[in-house]
């Protein structure tokens, strides 16, 4: 039998990529596979396995080693590795040292500023036009202004920080292009972490580098958080908007009941599982994963979209159910490198969610649901535009 080849495409907004491979969930859950540019790997698609091989340290996520599924042109060996490309001791020293800024309990204090950040950029929309693009007037800008505020970043520099990243995340972006992207932008994150050096401020840079963090890990730390703290997030509030107003009997279910919104985030992050690539490994030593034996120096990506839509573990996986609290999903990945951020963004999605719906009770799609443009390709699943109308 042919070696299926893997697709990371989206061809229904509703369904997950390589929906072709979800036979295998039953079949043959852990298979061969192959990328369209010719590489063979390992595939997972139940839900235990993807989470015992994110959870397992002798699956590496350094990317600088070719076979590495990720690995790329524009990823060398003199590249400045990342939080996420770390494995350990390096990894749980770095994480160890950063993760306290992320507790639900710090971010609780974060909860009025963000609902205030919230609140503008809905006062803005309401000032003008009847009808936006909201991605530009609210899915982007919030996100920024939170992760800005967070490092320390001048919100007038969001336009550089901005373009660039979408630029490195951009699926027909050449890899000079994105070599460029994130030279432009380690370089910016360099020159911010040198002036808190000398003028510190209340804010997260400034109190790692009064922690001791090692400047050259948090100029990493600073690009990785500058990347995921908003682009990820915007998409999320996009898609999750764009579906409320396609299947309003769900925006109705919000508006009845506002305490479902807390459900609605974790069962919007399982369906849609936007970052595609988050769980690509090199296996390190010969392991056996649900009776399959995996080579060291093979490739596996854990298919989260496929996981999340795991029988096994969610009833009726294709329907969205704001009851059902699927807090153990792997939008956020697991183990280890589990998303640092998450509770930021699950805060950050309550507020703009709860808020669309009670401020702006005659929100609509501007357009026909089939005419958003939807980003098909990429590491990141989200749309390019949402025109919406009240």
């Amino acid at each position: 039998m042919a070696t299926p080849v893997i697709s990371l495409e989206r061809t229904d907004p509703y369904h997950p990529p390589a929906a072709h491979l979800e036979i295998l969930r039953s079949d043959a859950p852990i298979s061969r596979v192959q990328l369209p540019d010719g590489r063979r790997l390992w595939a997972l698609t139940r839900h235990e396995d993807v989470r015992a091989m994110l959870a397992d340290p002798r699956f590496s996520s350094d990317r600088r080693d070719p076979r590495h599924p990720s690995h790329t042109p524009y990823v060398g060996p003199d590249h400045r590795q990342q939080l996420i490309e770390m494995d350990p001791p390096e990894h749980t020293q770095l994480r160890r040292s950063v993760v306290g800024e992320f507790t639900v309990q710090r971010l609780a204090a974060w909860r009025p500023r963000i609902q205030q950040i919230v609140d503008e950029s809905i006062d803005a929309m309401l000032a003008g036009p009847a009808e936006v693009d909201l991605v530009e007037a609210l899915s982007l800008p919030v996100p920024s202004k939170v992760i800005s505020e967070l490092l320390g970043v001048p919100y007038t520099d969001h336009d550089f920080f901005q373009d660039n990243s979408a630029e490195f995340v951009r699926a027909d972006s050449t890899p000079e292009q994105k070599k460029a992207a994130i030279g432009n932008l380690q370089g910016y994150i360099a020159g911010l972490v040198q002036e808190k050096v000398k003028s510190p401020g209340e804010d997260l840079l400034s109190r790692q580098i009064a922690a001791g963090t090692e400047l050259e890990e948090l100029q990493a730390l600073g690009f990785l958080l500058l990347i995921a703290g908003h682009e990820t997030t915007a998409n999320m509030i996009s898609l999750s908007v764009a579906t409320l107003l396609d299947k309003r009997e769900h925006l109705a279910a919000l508006r009845e009941d506002p305490q479902l919104t807390v459900g609605a985030v974790e069962e919007l992050l399982r369906y849609f599982s936007i970052a595609e690539i988050g769980a690509a490994r090199l296996a390190t030593a010969d392991i056996e994963i649900g009776g399959v034996l995996i080579q060291a120096g093979e490739g596996v990506m854990g298919l989260t979209n496929t996981a999340n839509r795991d029988p096994l573990v969610f009833p009726e996986p294709d329907e969205i159910d704001f009851t059902r609290m699927a807090r153990n999903h792997l939008a956020f990945g697991f183990g280890p490198h589990q998303c640092l951020g998450q509770n930021l963004a699950r805060l950050e999605l309550e507020i703009v969610l709860a808020t669309l719906v009670r401020r702006i009770p005659g929100l609509r799609l501007a357009v026909p649901f089939d005419e958003i443009p939807f980003k098909e390709k990429g590491p990141n699943y989200g749309v390019f535009e949402l025109k919406v109308a009240w």
